[in-house]
């Protein structure tokens, strides 16, 4: 098990020297618990019960309340993450709830770092290093996928028109963040 309170963000000096570009801001988002669950219809009733948002069914879709993200990953895949918690203690409570079910409950709070990019130009920026299609129309309020930005794998999400979030691997966390201020500076 991962402990956030010993855990170092690798973006975390990068956050505090960033350029103030307000059409398309950087910003670094805080650690939180991250669990990958794996299971069938019965488990996935129980798991999002206890873990307080219903998993959602709608690929390329999450749900959300309040500090708790459910992310569809795939046909039986969800990516559960909870800001500001401990990961040993969801991970438990989680791991209780589920007991007798057949399923899988993994812990990845360590494997990644989160960044937010907001703005009127924030889908322009990203389009640098990422091909998909990124207009309302086609990735809504709601959408996430995995994708590439550049050569990293990620997690792209859109809580708000204006708003994206990228959950990417620790190894590939500089890489990324510093692409996106490089296609930042065009707008400067």
């Amino acid at each position: 098990m991962s402990d956030l309170a010993i855990r170092v963000n690798s973006l975390g000096p990068l956050g505090s020297a960033i350029r103030n570009i307000p059409s398309a801001t950087l910003a670094v988002l805080p650690d939180a618990a991250k669990l990958v669950f794996r299971g069938r219809s019965a488990a996935v009733d129980i798991v999002g019960q206890a873990f307080g948002v219903a998993l959602p069914q709608e690929a390329c879709r999450f749900s959300a309340k309040g500090v708790r993200t459910a992310y569809w990953c795939g046909p039986d895949e969800w990516l559960l993450q909870a800001g500001g918690g401990a990961p040993a203690a969801l991970f438990a409570s989680l791991d209780a709830a589920l007991a007798g079910q057949s399923c899988s409950l993994v812990d990845v709070s360590h494997r990644s770092d989160a960044i937010a990019l907001s703005g009127p130009e924030a889908a322009y920026i990203l389009n640098h290093g990422c091909p998909l299609d990124l207009s309302l129309q086609t990735f809504p309020v709601g959408m996430c996928t995995r994708t590439i930005f550049g050569k990293a794998t990620i997690m792209l999400s859109r809580p708000a028109p204006e708003i994206f979030h990228i959950d990417v691997g620790r190894s590939f966390a500089r890489y990324v963040w510093q692409l996106l201020d490089e296609a930042r500076g065009e707008l400067v």
